[in-house]
């Protein structure tokens, strides 16, 4: 992906072996638990988002935190819980992709992609801040992913 090579399939090899190199710099394996560490924290804020929206939603925390209305938190429950039942789906697929006893970055990347859209799509239609809270920290951790970890 980062190294320009006529055979891809050896360019790929060769870029897996760097990484996997018990002699491979001390900062390659740093970067990894840095992106990894990234995927958690991204991991962590869709669980709180969960938390908020399917339990919290119509109680004071939920509603001070998204500027609810108790009339309209209370007729939005529903939907609240069930985007936040989505939340708790990203949340499985980041840690999954990370921690299963096969490790992905495939799957790692689908999840954090999904993470991102969402994000930029609710910047555009709800706040403009959940691109700051929800896509930047996907972005990032997307950026760590691809550049440092390897299977």
């Amino acid at each position: 992906m980062f190294f320009h090579c006529e055979n891809r399939r050896a360019c790929w090899l060769n870029r897996r072996s760097l990484f996997k190199d018990s002699r491979s710099p001390k900062h390659l394996k740093e970067s990894s638990i840095a992106a990894t560490i990234a995927v958690i924290i991204v991991a962590i804020l869709h669980l709180v988002f969960l938390i908020l929206e399917m339990f919290l939603w119509t109680k004071p925390l939920g509603r001070r935190v998204f500027g609810l209305q108790r009339e309209f938190a209370e007729q939005t429950a529903t939907l609240a819980a069930n985007q936040g039942l989505y939340n708790g789906f990203l949340a499985a697929g980041l840690l999954w992709g990370r921690f299963s006893h096969q490790p992905s970055n495939d799957i790692t990347v689908f999840f954090l992609v999904c993470v991102i859209v969402a994000g930029v799509y609710g910047a555009i239609t709800v706040k403009h801040t959940i691109l700051f809270v929800q896509a930047l920290p996907g972005a990032i951790a997307l950026f760590l992913v691809l550049v440092w970890c390897n299977e």
